[in-house]
């Protein structure tokens, strides 16, 4: 079931006005799923269903990408402001600290969001937020140019490139490593997500000096990294580790930046593992 919901988030204004698109499916314990930048829910299309056999399944829009609108004026897209966003949407959905995933961004934002303590466990896939500068500078590089790319190129041309495996390569495998296995569909979709996203240029800015230095107590935690990521790599798995030592690394055999579409049992074996 595709939704929105609108809920008052503080800001230095007063309180604002924010609308969260959302897709919910399944039943059993709440999980929200969070996706990366530029991208939107549908990302977690190839486990959904799988989750959703044992999982009350959220799959949101961040603000500011796929059909969520962006953030009002005095609501800016730090993590701080992202995290009271999403407490407040559970709220809002009478979500009593639900299980979180999140991929990218999104697992930054779920990590963020176990150490506030507003979830009950945390799953982050290629999490942000573990980079040397020189790493951050890098995946930023090449975040930009995708942008860039997506936002030049015509429309008949993103589908004729889609309809074939070489396309489907060209367009997608920064983030997929298997890239032949998504839909023409799919990535025309994701080609625009990336091109409207909103809030792409404010969140890249906001995301120039963040590092995630913080043990997160007291939660099931799991970090898992795909083997073949080409925009962070999988050495940064080892340090976040280090940094919340009680989690669980899991490594993604043979899976890209976004391993959902690589290895949908997997993932949602380790996503569902995560959260008992």
């Amino acid at each position: 079931m595709s939704a929105t919901v609108s809920f008052p988030v503080p800001s230095p204004r007063g309180p604002q006005n924010v609308t969260v698109s959302y897709a919910r499916v399944g039943r059993g314990e709440p999980l929200l799923l969070l996706h990366g930048i530029g991208h939107h829910r549908q990302a977690w299309d190839p486990v959904v269903d799988i989750l959703a056999t044992e999982r009350d399944v959220i799959a949101v829009d961040l603000p500011g990408f796929g059909a969520s609108p962006g953030l009002p004026d005095g609501l800016t897209y730090d993590l701080p402001t992202t995290s009271a966003v999403f407490g407040a949407f559970c709220e809002a959905l009478e979500l009593d600290r639900p299980h979180v995933a999140g991929n990218s961004l999104g697992g930054l934002l779920a990590l963020d969001l176990g150490r506030e303590k507003l979830v009950r466990s945390v799953t982050a896939l290629s999490p942000a937020g573990f980079w040397s500068q020189a790493e951050r500078r890098y995946a930023f590089g090449v975040l930009l140019a995708m942008r860039r790319i997506a936002r030049r190129m015509p429309l008949p041309l993103v589908e004729r490139l889609a309809r074939t495996a070489a396309g489907r390569t060209a367009l997608t495998s920064t983030i997929y490593a298997r890239p032949g296995r998504r839909s023409p569909d799919a990535v025309v979709a994701e080609t625009l997500a990336l091109a409207h996203a909103t809030g792409f240029d404010a969140t890249l800015r906001a995301g120039a000096d963040v590092r995630f230095i913080d043990d997160i107590p007291g939660i099931p935690v799991t970090v898992a990294w795909g083997t073949r990521d080409l925009l962070l790599v999988r050495r940064q798995g080892v340090r976040a580790k280090q940094i919340i030592p009680r989690a669980r690394l899991v490594r993604l055999p043979g899976c890209g930046h976004c391993p959902m579409n690589d290895d949908p049992a997997l993932v949602a074996r380790v996503i569902l593992d995560g959260s008992r």
